[in-house]
Order: C-alpha cells, then structure tokens, then sequence
C-alpha cells in the first residue's frame, strides 16, 4: 500500500473513533434537548391589605430678625411636641429636618432670618396618633400624611401569596403544555419577586396656629394597599 492510500485509510479511521468516543451524558443531553421545547411563563397575584401604619410630619416655621431668638423659638415649639409625643405611649415622634436661612428684601438686603424645624410621628393606634395630632396643631403645622402596610404584616401577606403564585405558575405550565400537545413538563427555574402600591395620600391644608380647644381631632381612614407576588420560570414541554 502507498503512503497516500495508508494516509487516508488512517484518517478514515481516526474520524471514525472520534465519532464514537462521544461521551454518554453528552448524548443524553442532545437527546433531552431534541425532545424538549422551552417556554417562558410569568404568573402575578395580588391581594388588598389594610394599611395599619402611620407615618405623619408636623413643622413649625418662623422669622425673626435675631438667629438666637429664632432658634429658641423653634427648640422651643419643638421640645414642647417631644414632651407630648412622649405621653403617646402607642405613638413613635421623633426629631425631623431643621433649616435657618437668610430673609432679604427687594434690594437683596437681609431684613431678618427664617427657620423651619419639624417633628415625625409613627403609630399603629390611629385614633391616639389623630388625639396627638390635633393637640400639636395648636403650635405646628401638619406637612404631610400617609397610611403604608407595616413590615411585617406585608411580609405575612407575602408569605402566603407565594403558594398561591407557584400554583398559579403550574396552572399556565399545564397550560402551555396542553397547547403545545405535550406529554409532561418539568421546571427549568423559577424567580419569586415581590411588590405592589399604596394609594397617594389625601391632600391636608395647612391649619393655621390657634388655641388648643379650637382644633378638633383630625379622623383618619388608613385605607388599603396593593400586595403583588409574581413567579416568573422556564418549563421543557415534552
């Protein structure tokens, strides 16, 4: 036999070897991935769950042409709410944000100094936080408002509205395998996110500063917020 001829009788053979020395698994893969179609699902569920926190901020703001007698003002008024808030037992107030700042004229010359101090308020007993409220706004001015579902109640709603989103991921899996004539499915992955909304807070006016006995208690209505818990995966339809 010539070289040529051996050349190419051994190269046939090599070929031939490497054909078959593919490993089992690696087969089996290409198999499973020939009998398997993939399809990408996203089920969401959703619940309404009550609002049971308070956040609320007073705020006192005032001019006067010296700093010094501004600032006791303000630590003044604020001390005072602090004490208050201190006989709340079922109500959180805390220290918010404070500013002093310059007050010029048309002429751009400085007539005097304005300062604006304010005070937060966290509570699940919506009736004393409204009584507090009410007492502070003989001194304070309310700046804002809004109802939010606590941590751990949104994390307990959460908790069970995760076998309710597997389940409904299942559902459209069957779904999908039905339309796609398959025999079965299996689960490639899946991801479980969590989210959802609250109403904007309803607007307040600015009451104006007056004697304790002439501010009635403000009602409020916490309202409710929207709890979602989606599952997005991949299933292998057979």
């Amino acid at each position: 036999m010539n070289a040529p001829a051996f050349a190419r009788q051994l190269a046939a053979a090599l070929a031939a070897q490497a054909v078959f020395a593919i490993p089992p698994a690696l087969a089996q893969a290409a198999a499973d991935d020939a009998r398997y179609n993939s399809v990408d699902l996203r089920a969401e569920v959703q619940r309404e769950v009550a609002n049971d926190l308070l956040n609320a901020s007073l705020y006192v703001e005032l001019t006067d042409s010296d700093p010094a007698r501004l600032a006791d003002a303000l630590n003044k008024t604020v001390n005072a709410a602090l004490k208050a808030g201190g006989d709340a037992k079922s109500v959180r107030v805390r220290s918010g944000a404070s500013q002093t700042y310059p007050v010029y004229d048309r002429s751009q010359h400085q007539t005097g100094w304005r300062g604006r101090s304010e005070i937060r308020l966290e509570s699940r007993d919506f009736p004393a936080a409204a009584l507090l409220i009410g007492r502070l706004q003989s001194s304070m001015q309310l700046g804002g408002i809004n109802f939010v579902v606590s941590a751990e109640a949104r994390r307990q709603a959460e908790d069970q509205l995760i076998a309710e989103a597997i389940a409904a991921f299942r559902a459209r899996a069957e779904i999908a395998r039905q339309a796609l004539g398959g025999k079965s499915y299996k689960i490639r992955h899946i991801s479980v996110s969590t989210g959802g909304f609250a109403p904007p807070p309803r607007p307040f006016a600015a009451a104006r500063a007056m004697s304790s006995s002439e501010v009635a208690t403000p009602a409020f209505e916490g309202g409710i917020s929207q709890v979602t818990v989606g599952v997005t995966g991949t299933i292998e339809v057979e």
